[in-house]
């Protein structure tokens, strides 16, 4: 039997995860709006053989709410600013050749042709290597962006998001592979029965098609998604290709890993339809100890009022500013954004008696996700307990601040995963698709043809 591989995605959260990263005296702070330093980080990973690179996104400033009710510590936050994602993954296509390119384009504030149609563009334009990681929003200031007073409700969004997903993939298959046919003999410019009307009509869209775009290189680009809600989960299920979620535990990540793999099955999927994904923050050094003091000195950067802004958009609209920070983390009311995140930090807390500071600083640190810190050494065999624990499929590599943390992660961890077999030393195809070891959609129609005839013929 083949060894399983891990997978890997650089999480580039720029210009870094940490929300004081950005001060390191390594770090470059300018990497949030340079595309010649994405194109760097980008190649670093390429170069590593990363199955796929990939940008969070939001269609707002966090906390602008609160900056213009004159909140000033608001300002201390980094990651405020970044470059469209799918116009830099597009530009990215340009400079690199292997490896996958993965953007968010939330579905609570935009409309399924355009999603549709541009990230067909970005894999017709990459030769089959972008990915769309479909979410609802968490970030509630987004809302007056887009012509509404308050965010959606969470379960509004995640009906919202099964309904644009269905309209999505519908126009992928707007043609079947052999429509367009260009035909200067005949003057025949497409095969008007491989051309396809959606003609849907639901709650939230009605959506005529044909996309403009001709089936692209996987037949559909990837498809991702990051909830962890009990309707994230079932809508991970039902559509995505690869599940990027926070888990720091290994028996929550086993139980994660288990209930997505079984509720895909309710669904027609098989397990291996689905490669899920935890993020993982490295904090390197070439002992336990030089590692340890390298995390305390980036946690020395972060005041305590900036460390508790990284628990606002779970708060449930609570001031947590108003609570004593050596006291416990308040109760919460139910929040609209991120209700999994929520209970997360809310079970860490409780789990291990901490208080508001200490909890604040354990979420700025990673934002949710695992913080690993120690040894090349250590972190492989991390990563490898939990490949073969059916914890995870692989990785999302997000770093604390950019380049070097990256830089040192593929120089000094990814060797060893290929010392122990456990990571590719060479890309085997040309597609993300190829990389995760998914299988191409077959198109809709041309199913239904194929099942039409073998039915006549039996």
């Amino acid at each position: 039997m083949t060894r399983r591989q891990l997978r890997l995605g650089g999480f580039f959260s720029v210009p870094g995860n940490h929300l004081a990263g950005w001060r390191h005296p390594d770090a470059v702070p300018t990497y949030d709006m340079d595309f010649q330093a994405y194109a760097h980080i980008t190649q670093v990973a390429e170069a590593a053989k990363f199955d796929t690179i990939f940008f969070q996104d939001t269609v707002g400033v966090a906390g602008s709410r609160a900056l213009a009710r004159g909140e000033r510590t608001r300002a201390k936050l980094s990651r405020t600013v970044k470059l469209e994602p799918t116009a830099t993954l597009a530009a990215l296509a340009m400079v690199t050749s292997r490896i996958g390119l993965v953007a968010t384009a939330t579905t609570t504030y935009n409309e399924p042709y355009n999603i549709a149609r541009r990230f067909a563009s970005i894999d017709h334009i990459s030769g089959g290597r972008a990915g769309w990681n479909l979410v609802t929003s968490q970030i509630e200031d987004e809302s007056e962006n887009f012509g509404f007073d308050e965010h959606l409700a969470h379960a509004d969004r995640y009906e919202r998001a099964a309904e644009f997903y269905e309209v999505v993939t519908g126009l992928w298959d707007s043609w079947e592979d052999d429509g367009l046919l260009r035909d200067k003999k005949s003057g025949v410019y497409m095969d008007r029965e491989k051309v396809h009307f959606l003609d849907h009509v639901g709650k939230h869209f009605k959506v005529k098609g044909p996309l403009n775009i001709t089936r692209s290189p996987q037949g559909w680009p990837v498809v991702a998604q990051a909830g962890s809600s009990e309707a994230g989960r079932e809508l991970a299920a039902r559509t995505a290709d690869v599940v990027f979620t926070a888990q720091t535990k290994i028996d929550e990540a086993k139980a994660f890993y288990a209930d997505i793999k079984q509720r895909a099955r309710r669904y027609g999927r098989e397990p291996d339809d689905i490669k899920i994904m935890p993020g993982l923050t490295p904090v390197l050094g070439h002992t336990m100890s030089e590692a340890r003091e390298a995390y305390e000195y980036l946690q020395s950067l972060m005041p305590d009022d900036v460390a508790l802004q990284s628990l606002s958009h779970i708060s449930g609209g609570l001031d947590l500013s108003k609570y004593p920070l050596d006291g416990p983390l308040p109760e919460l009311p139910p929040s609209n954004a991120a209700k999994a995140r929520q209970a997360l930090v809310v079970r860490t807390a409780r789990e291990n008696n901490m208080t508001l500071r200490q909890i604040a600083r354990h979420t700025a640190a990673g934002t949710g996700h695992r913080v690993l810190v120690g040894t090349p050494e250590y972190m492989a065999d991390e990563m490898a307990a939990w490949l073969e624990e059916e914890a995870a499929d692989g990785f999302n590599v997000v770093c604390n601040h950019y380049p070097k943390p990256f830089e040192d992660f593929c120089r000094l961890v990814v060797p060893e995963l290929q010392r122990r077999g456990l990571f590719r030393t060479d890309y085997d195809g040309t597609t993300l698709r190829e990389h995760l070891g998914l299988r191409v959609p077959e198109n809709r129609y041309t199913r239904e043809a194929r099942l039409a005839r073998m039915k006549e013929a039996s």
